[in-house]
């Protein structure tokens, strides 16, 4: 990351020289997701999963409630509202074994290359579907017969209509019967904008100057220009696409290579291509650089177009990346533009290439009539061009010259909506809802490389995102992603499925709080729960706040209920009051008694952690009642209520005092007693150390091993008992084992079988151990997390470990951190005392 620095800076330095400077602080710019929820926590999720893979080609007609997936062999259709109801229908259309040999002829992978991957499936005409595949390097197309769902017995060349290449960058649409794609057709061909089934097929001009550079195609989108045009304009279809850059501002960064950059293309429906010049080519190609946040390191993975109501309000919202050039660094941007920003980059000044410096630069010369480039409308008509045959081959000359503008598309504001850190958005898609307050909101769904699904509200000139979910158990990148508004689903597409899952869960928000702090437009609240507003019979009867996401809620409802706990412990002991916070943007606020103890000095017992409150060395004062609270846009609601009591610590049995040797002695007056009472202090250790000696030369003989057996289930799993404490807990995992014993005496039972019955001799006779005290319930484990299912307290000084022994993994107590720690407690403790009668407690 270093030796990027100085890189970086650089960027931000041109990036305020070009007008790219954001006006937002590096906080705002790093969204965060409100709510996470975990691929186990999934609800109201339908999966569809057949014997092929890569479901990653998607048509949803939702007249006909049917959904179309082109996958890796096999194309299926599905119910559009429960794909998992086992209603589908399935076409095999794998690769034939000579066309597989072919493939691996060629060098390709026989594990992903040579096979028939489905990159194309539209809506042909009223009663078929036309598909296209790669068919293992050798392109193949199919009109399918909606009805019968079958393959024909007659397959089309599809050399120019479908990439060889399963991973090559690809768009495709069907407009009024013709075919146009846009991708690098033919083996090792140059990248290419093609139109195929028409009468006048059309494609790019490649010489002198290749209109696309080492083109990667992401998206192409029709706009219906013409509807209720006063200009009498044509219908164009919008490509954006990567390229290689020749500008001059894109040098800035040049280290030996162009800069790769996003582009926006256009064609006019009714192209029919030049009479003598640009025969058979489009007249109507051309191309803008497409900006979004730092200029010329953006790579462009996505484009959703929402294209309600009139096409003046056309918008599209793409997601972007850094460059292969900053692997080390993981950021994702979301722009929004306008389509009369598209446009009025198409009609402003043109580049041209220099050959001396070969680079592109703006031309400021002469622009021949009717303007190069643009469609044929009701001024060209009266002049007498009625098609793209009639122009001049002046104005032919020159689009056959100048592809490029030199204008900038740039996004709504002059800035990303969303920049977010350590995600890389693959897809994005957008739906326009209709909110309670009578506006109109855009909501974003933008898929991750690793599986994730990322919901997002478009408020003002940002993004706040609801909610972020794991969508896959298996991390994969999310590869399509089609949203029906008819059916308020979303169905994603990815390498080892389709699921299907409902573009609001507004069930999940349990009060009234929860609802509108979301500001999910889909949800609002009833009085009683968290309903969608498509559902509701009366919308007025909602509560809703997009806008603000803090207004409305005034009822007894609004915080939720909050569960009471009772802790008990004793005086200097660890308590954890758990209190896990739902939404990722809330605050944690504690009142102790009706005061914050965190906002008054001095409070060194009080630790404030993302999982609860931590009350160290617990006092009798610390006794009270604990209550915990969500802050988040200025409303605050009850999570967790607790009632603490603090015991103080029992005082130690009383003993008699010994006796002072010196008093005894000088009672006496005479110094004889003192010789006497040493000797015999001298004798009882002798007399202890004899004993001690006897007692480990036992343990010794019996190789420290205890078996516990059980002659009914002698094959049931055994139990490993393990008493840690401060004088053990410090010793390796080199040491434990020597005969089944720590080498310091610390006692280890270890798991195994029994040796047979023997009859009890008067010599060696076996001392019974006393079973293991009962686990205490979940109450006693003063709520500290990682402690509950590891150790349980015994005799205030020693911990019992438990644990299962054909458990995989070492229990963490092992690690020399831990046990040094615990090392530090125990001894600390050692004189500290269980209470007799135990209340709801967590000693």
């Amino acid at each position: 990351m270093k030796r990027h620095l100085g890189y970086y800076l650089l960027f931000l330095s041109a990036a305020t020289t070009m007008g790219y400077a954001s006006r937002r602080s590096a906080v705002d710019l790093d969204a965060t997701p409100r709510t996470t929820i975990a691929y186990n926590d999934l609800t109201d999720v339908q999966c569809f999963r057949g014997r092929a893979l890569n479901y990653t080609t998607l048509l949803l007609e939702d007249e006909t409630g049917m959904l179309y997936i082109g996958a890796r062999g096999a194309i299926f259709s599905l119910n559009s509202s429960n794909i998992a109801d086992g209603s589908q229908r399935t076409i095999e259309w794998e690769a034939s074994p000579e066309k597989r040999t072919d493939c691996l002829k060629k060098g390709k992978n026989n594990q992903t290359e040579c096979f028939n991957h489905v990159r194309f499936l539209q809506r042909l005409n009223a009663t078929h579907l036309y598909a296209c595949g790669t068919y293992a390097f050798h392109p193949l197309c199919a009109a399918i017969d909606a009805d019968k769902f079958t393959l024909p017995s007659h397959f089309e060349e599809g050399k120019e209509k479908c990439p060889y290449d399963p991973a090559r960058g690809y768009t495709g649409l069907i407009v009024d019967g013709g075919l146009y794609t846009a991708t690098r057709y033919e083996f090792r061909s140059l990248p290419d904008i093609r139109r195929n089934l028409h009468q006048r097929p059309l494609k790019t001009e490649e010489s002198p100057l290749h209109w696309l550079n080492d083109a990667e195609f992401v998206a192409s989108v029709l706009v219906r220009e013409s509807v209720h045009s006063p200009l009498g304009d044509d219908d164009k279809i919008y490509y954006f696409f990567m390229e290689r850059a020749g500008e001059e501002s894109a040098s800035i960064f040049d280290k030996g290579q162009a800069a790769r950059v996003a582009r926006v293309a256009r064609v006019c429906k009714s192209d029919l291509g030049g009479k003598k010049i640009l025969q058979r080519k489009w007249t109507s190609f051309m191309k803008a650089r497409l900006a979004c946040y730092i200029p010329y390191y953006e790579v462009l993975k996505s484009v959703s177009s929402l294209l309600g109501g009139d096409w003046l309000n056309t918008v599209f919202y793409a997601a972007f990346t850094l460059s292969a050039q900053w692997r080390s660094m993981e950021v994702s941007a979301v722009c929004r533009y306008n389509i009369s920003e598209i446009r009025a980059a198409f009609e402003g000044p043109y580049m041209e290439y220099q050959e001396s410096s070969r680079k592109w630069s703006r031309y400021n010369g002469a622009v021949p009539e009717p303007r190069p480039g643009a469609c044929i409308t009701n001024r060209a008509r009266g002049n007498g061009f009625n098609s793209s045959q009639d122009l001049p081959n002046g104005v032919l000359d020159f689009v056959k010259l100048h592809p490029l503008m030199y204008e900038e598309v740039k996004p709504v504001g002059r800035e990303p909506l969303l920049v977010k850190k350590n995600v890389i958005y693959t897809q994005v898609a957008v739906d326009r809802v209709l909110a309670r307050d009578g506006q109109q909101y855009d909501v974003l769904f933008m898929g991750t490389g690793d599986g994730w699904l990322h919901k997002g509200v478009v408020v003002d000139s940002a993004v706040h995102i609801v909610e972020e979910t794991q969508l896959f158990r298996d991390p994969q990148p999310i590869e399509t992603l089609v949203l029906s508004s008819l059916q308020r689903n979303l169905y994603v597409g990815a390498q080892s499925g389709v699921l299907q899952l409902p573009l609001a869960a507004c069930r999940r928000y349990l009060s009234c709080y929860d609802c509108i702090l979301a500001r999910d437009p889909y949800c609002g609240w009833d009085g009683e729960g968290c309903r969608e507003l498509a559902e509701a019979a009366d919308r007025n009867r909602l509560i809703q706040d997009v806008l603000h996401g803090n207004r409305g809620c005034w009822n007894d409802s609004a915080q939720g209920a909050a569960v009471q706990k009772n802790r008990t412990v004793l005086r200097d002991d660890d308590v954890l009051l758990q209190c896990d916070q739902p939404s990722n943007l809330a605050r944690a606020a504690w009142l102790v008694n009706g005061t914050e103890p965190l906002a008054e000095g001095g409070q060194s017992h009080f630790r404030l952690g993302v999982d609860g409150l931590l009350v160290m060395a617990a006092q009798p004062e610390h006794s009270g009642e604990y209550r915990c609270y969500a802050e988040e846009r200025g409303l605050r609601s009850l999570l967790a209520a607790y009632t603490l009591l603090v015991l103080p610590a029992p005082l130690p049995p009383p003993t008699a005092p010994l006796p002072s040797l010196r008093t005894a002695g000088l009672a006496a007056g005479d110094g004889r007693l003192i010789y006497i009472a040493v000797i015999m202090v001298l004798g009882g250790l002798c007399l202890a150390l004899s004993v001690v000696l006897l007692y480990t030369s036992c343990l010794q003989r019996r190789k420290g091993k205890y078996v516990l057996d059980n002659p009914q289930a002698s094959s049931s799993s055994s139990v490993e008992l393990q008493t840690l404490s401060a004088n053990c807990l410090g010793k390796g995992r080199e040491e434990e084992e020597e005969g089944g014993r720590y080498s310091d005496g610390c006692l280890q039972i270890i798991p195994g079988e029994a040796p047979p019955a023997a009859s009890p001799s008067k010599e060696t006779t076996p001392t019974l151990l006393p079973p293991p005290p009962p686990p205490l319930p979940a109450e006693f484990t003063n709520g500290i997390a990682t402690l509950p299912n590891m150790l349980r307290k015994m005799n205030g000084n020693s911990y019992m470990l438990l644990r299962q022994s054909d458990e995989p993994c070492p229990s963490p107590l092992y690690s020399s951190s831990f046990t040094e720690e615990l090392s530090k407690i125990l001894e600390k403790r050692k004189h500290t005392q269980l209470v007799e009668k135990l209340d709801e407690s967590s000693v």
